[in-house]
């Protein structure tokens, strides 16, 4: 199932494919944003909307990402993204990443929502065996984000990031398809 086709729909969530019309001025305003970006490494980069719709274009491209609006069912305001990928065929793994670009809706649990809407498409619809994460160890949102949408803590890279100067350890989490027996 390729990422155009991708529709998933939770209590306050629906999750659908970014599509190239999403770049709005707002969008760039999130990536442009220390405060909405400080955590991402795209804060190095400075983002019009024409670099968004380029981007968007890209990712929407490739069989191996699934990149999706994370939208309120209520309003259908479009409140951040979530990617999948690069999805690994070969070992059945991808990666998870997100942004909540709108501040008034941090702290609500909106992340976590999305992170289990994802996770269950990634483990039924497209059969993957793990999902990872990874966040810079004084991002506590994002990592308790994940852990109450079960994953767990697998790790930590020593002074990995650099975080407004100082270097910060980077928390790896993962979480294995219940559904499939351990070997």
């Amino acid at each position: 199932m390729s990422s155009a086709e991708v529709l998933l729909q939770g209590p306050r969530l629906r999750l659908r494919p970014v599509r190239v019309v999403d770049a709005t001025e707002c969008y760039a305003g999130w990536m442009n944003d220390p405060q909405v970006n400080c955590f991402l490494e795209s804060r190095f980069e400075h983002h019009s909307t024409e670099d968004l719709r380029r981007f968007i274009t890209v990712v929407q491209a490739d069989p191996d990402v699934v990149f999706l609006a994370i939208e309120l069912n209520a309003s259908h305001r479009h409140i951040g993204n979530i990617k999948l990928g690069p999805i690994n065929r070969r070992h059945r793994f991808a990666d998870i990443g997100l942004v909540i670009g709108e501040k008034d809706c941090w702290g609500q649990g909106f992340a976590t929502e999305a992170i289990q809407l994802l996770t269950e498409h990634a483990f039924g619809d497209l059969d993957l065996h793990k999902l990872t994460a990874s966040c810079y160890a004084n991002n506590a949102g994002s990592e308790r984000a994940f852990l109450k949408a079960g994953f767990v803590a697998e790790g930590v890279r020593k002074r990995h990031f650099l975080c407004a100067g100082v270097f910060v350890d980077a928390t790896l989490l993962g979480k294995l398809n219940p559904n499939e027996n351990p070997s």
